[in-house]
């Protein structure tokens, strides 16, 4: 079996580390993409060494195609990229869509779907003809659920991935990629404009509480696993019931 090495964009914090120091201990290299948080992105990759893996850390602009085949070329220096997870997102501005700043929501617009087209599309690249490959795209039950009254414009942002992830599974399912995605609901990370919103929310989710990173990381690490090898078009929730 050949060795696994994925591409996680938006992997210095929240969700994308847990998955990154997930995938270190499933025994995959990780080679990560981040934007600005230069320190947290190293000391996710010294991480993934310390659990014997190998690691790159590689500032990215996603929503830029030239930063993102940069992106794939400095991992193409560890092998062949087997794995992406498209993590990488904003949410823009907060509030009714009404009194949202339209600057804001292009630029959510360009990073959770301009820019997950533009990796997807080299990954894929990558994988057609070097032994295929999986894609997981991290999307939100705000999908289904809109998120009225607090961002509409981001809801709608991962629509369009859950709707990415459907076409593409079943375009590149010949060519021995498997497309799937994890939708998580709430989660403890500092993605909140109001960092005490898990809490805040808890007594609306059906468990009683907001989700950790590492319960959305195992979903990721499983669908990127050989036991998910017949598994290609699924949006798996991890919202705690919602």
């Amino acid at each position: 079996m050949r060795q696994q090495l994925t591409v996680v964009t938006g992997g210095s914090r929240g969700i994308g580390a847990a998955v990154c120091a997930r995938l270190a201990v499933e025994g995959h290299d990780v080679v990560i993409g981040y934007r600005s948080d230069e320190a947290a992105a190293h000391e996710v990759a010294e991480a993934i060494r310390a659990a014997g893996r190998r690691s790159l850390a590689v500032r990215v602009d996603t929503a830029d195609e030239r930063s993102v085949d940069r992106l794939f070329d400095s991992a193409a220096e560890l092998g062949t990229v087997t794995g992406l997870v498209n993590n990488a997102g904003i949410s823009g501005p907060n509030g009714r869509l009404a009194d949202a700043d339209a600057e804001g929501m292009r630029r959510a617009l360009e990073v959770n779907v301009w820019g997950y087209l533009l990796c997807a599309r080299r990954a894929v690249r990558d994988m057609t003809g070097s032994g295929g490959g999986a894609i997981v795209n991290i999307s939100s039950a705000a999908a289904t659920l809109g998120s009225p009254g607090q961002y509409v414009h981001y809801a709608a942002t991962k629509a369009a991935v859950d709707a990415m992830t459907t076409g593409l599974s079943k375009e590149v399912a010949a060519d021995g990629i498997r497309v799937n995605c994890v939708a998580p609901g709430t989660i403890w990370t500092d993605f909140h404009e109001d960092p005490q919103r898990p809490a805040k929310v808890a007594a609306n989710v059906p468990m009683g509480r907001a989700g950790q990173p590492q319960e959305v990381a195992g979903a990721v690490a499983w669908l990127l696993s050989h036991d998910a090898s017949y598994t290609t078009g699924a949006v798996l929730r991890v919202a705690g019931g919602m």
